[in-house]
């Protein structure tokens, strides 16, 4: 059973509405909707949330190291509170699927994307759960940096708050590691 969720993203304000910061946006979805406010700690290097969503207590981390160094933080909060790595389920974005489309997965690789690489670097496992968002692939000549850290659109925005809110609807299953009303 998941007992942390962790939002991957970039830390300042030119990120804060960026394809690259989803997972960041999911877990403040997440905190808004509990009327959880978050915490600064140092501790950890990150921001922290506690909250009930559905009757599953959970804790919620934004990393503030950047996305690439996402690893340091993660792996503190883990210690400390003696969480094992399938208690934990990470939210990133993903170019390999299609604009809001999300898919829930156990174990794997990092699949390319740095911050998976350096929290399995620090954590030592692969065995956590990941929720992938879709934000599609930039378009032919377009830069992959310029892309995942340009700004989402309005219409974009909201097709992300649509997919939280679908998501929000099914905690339970995402809590409990139930991929099939997750994927499809």
């Amino acid at each position: 059973m998941i007992k942390l969720i962790v939002g991957l993203g970039n830390p300042g304000r030119q990120y804060e509405k960026t394809r690259h910061n989803a997972g960041f946006l999911f877990v403040e979805y997440l905190a808004g909707l509990a009327g959880a406010g978050w915490s600064s700690s140092s501790q950890f290097s990150g921001e922290v949330a506690e909250c009930n969503i559905g009757g599953f207590r959970l804790m919620l981390l934004k990393p503030m190291t950047f996305m690439n160094k996402s690893g340091m933080s993660v792996g503190k909060l883990l210690r400390y509170y003696k969480l094992n790595p399938e208690e934990m389920l990470v939210v990133h974005d993903d170019l390999e699927l299609p604009e809001s489309v999300v898919k829930l997965k156990r174990d794997g690789g990092h699949g390319g994307h740095n911050g998976l690489r350096d929290i399995i670097t620090h954590i030592d496992s692969r065995d956590f759960y990941r929720l992938r968002v879709g934000i599609g692939r930039p378009l032919a000549g377009e830069k992959v940096a310029d892309y995942v850290l340009s700004g989402l659109s309005l219409d974009g925005q909201a097709r992300l708050l649509g997919l939280f809110e679908g998501l929000a609807k099914n905690m339970e299953a995402l809590i409990t590691g139930n991929f099939a009303p997750i994927n499809g």
